[in-house]
């Protein structure tokens, strides 16, 4: 977030896109030199109708979603299409010989619950990415670099959450460590509710090292009781449905969370609504706005206050589903494990 800051401040939008591509050559580069596997080699049937059923269901709940933030009857076609889609896509998995998503899998407490508390925080994290530096920058009037330093720390505070839970695991075990992250996240997003057309950058900078500390120890936590749920030879599988679950949680957030502001733009308490182009001159050029920028920027801190509202329930929702996650033990050896 700090270079994307620097990028928005200095050079030109696509750069935040380009960038990626060293990075990733990098990344593919260490993957290949170190990482080495001894695996045994099996053929497998890869579930084409699955994934084209998952794809439409996700589409359709994604649409539906943004559709209702406008009209609850443009919603309708697509809530339907994902009923259908999502009924058709069990039915799959249930036949399939190689299933994209073994139901077996995800019918186990452990996962099913774990998955559940990852998915809500993913939706969590969305919302602070996606929506903390436009009101940094929107409704503070702070710069793009001040923006990203609120998220970057988020970025750092996550890491060292994820450091201190796994040398805690073996002292406290798995589940109070789970909670500890589950309990920091409403707590960190308290500073979001708080925020207000006065107040200091600062704080906001501290509901987000709250909740990266919160994301490090409960992420961390629930992959390693996901993995120590299953037999050895389902551990791919597993931790593939967890990392799967953040990021439908990210989607399925920036989605809910961006139908939330885009209602309470067009449908303010006092003042008049706020269109995209407005939105879009009050980031890049506030002064264009002449007088009307005031109302805008009224307008963008009523807005993103009820979606940081939503973030909160969101992250006292993961904090509860995270309350029905059993115990469960720590493996040393590939082996089932005795859930409590």
């Amino acid at each position: 977030p700090l270079v994307g800051g620097l990028i928005i401040g200095h050079l030109s939008w696509p750069w935040i896109f380009w960038i990626n591509l060293p990075i990733g050559v990098i990344a593919a580069g260490l993957f290949l030199r170190f990482l080495h596997e001894g695996v045994e080699r099996r053929s497998r049937q890869i579930d084409v109708i699955g994934a084209a059923l998952f794809t439409a269901a996700i589409a359709a709940l994604m649409l539906a979603l943004t559709e209702a933030g406008e009209s609850a009857e443009a919603a309708l076609w697509p809530a339907l299409a994902f009923v259908v889609a999502a009924i058709l896509f069990v039915v799959q998995e249930r036949r399939a010989p190689d299933p994209m998503l073994d139901i077996r899998l995800w019918m186990q407490r452990p996962i099913a619950t774990a998955n559940t508390a990852t998915l809500l925080s993913g939706m969590t994290v969305i919302g602070l990415t996606a929506f903390l530096p436009m009101y940094v920058q929107g409704v503070l009037r702070q710069s793009p670099l001040i923006a990203g330093l609120t998220l970057t720390l988020m970025v750092l505070g996550w890491p060292i959450g994820a450091t201190t839970a796994a040398r805690s695991f073996v002292r406290f075990g798995l589940r109070p460590i789970l909670l500890v992250g589950a309990t920091l996240l409403p707590l960190g997003a308290i500073a979001f509710v708080a925020l207000g057309p006065d107040t200091s950058p600062v704080v906001a900078a501290c509901g987000s090292v709250v909740m990266g500390l919160g994301m490090g120890f409960l992420s961390t936590a629930a992959i390693v009781i996901i993995q120590d749920s299953v037999a050895w030879a389902q551990r791919g599988a597993a931790t593939a449905s967890n990392i799967f679950s953040r990021n439908l949680g990210s989607t399925l957030g920036a989605t809910v969370l961006g139908a939330v502001l885009n209602y309470r733009l067009a449908h303010p308490s006092s003042g008049p609504a706020v269109n995209s182009d407005q939105l879009r001159r009050l980031l890049d050029d506030p002064g264009s706005l002449g007088a009307g920028g005031e109302a805008i920027r009224h307008g963008l801190q009523h807005a993103l206050h009820g979606t940081f509202w939503t973030v909160f329930v969101v992250a006292v929702l993961t904090l509860l589903l995270s309350l029905l996650v059993p115990r469960v033990a720590i493996s040393d050896r590939p082996r089932e494990l005795a859930v409590e």
